[in-house]
């Protein structure tokens, strides 16, 4: 999947690969893509809530090698 922007938030824990995330989609056009790199296990399930109540569209998730990415659409 092509992002528009990527952000690192390895070796952070909930909540601030979520603040992170945010902080970057309140900068981002509507319709763009953000690419999140995690360390942090809850992080699969802290941006699918995060997803739901912020309306974003949680595109992609995976892991690989104790990181989990994460692709965020603006709404």
């Amino acid at each position: 999947m092509e992002a528009q922007k990527e952000i690192d938030t390895r070796g952070l824990n909930c909540p601030l690969p979520i603040l992170k995330a945010k902080k970057a989609l309140a900068d981002m056009p509507s319709g763009h893509v953000l690419k999140v790199v995690a360390t942090d296990p809850g992080s699969t399930r802290d941006f699918q809530a995060f997803a739901r109540q912020t309306g974003n569209d949680l595109v992609e998730q995976s892991e690989a090698e104790g990181e989990f990415i994460h692709f965020l659409r603006r709404r």
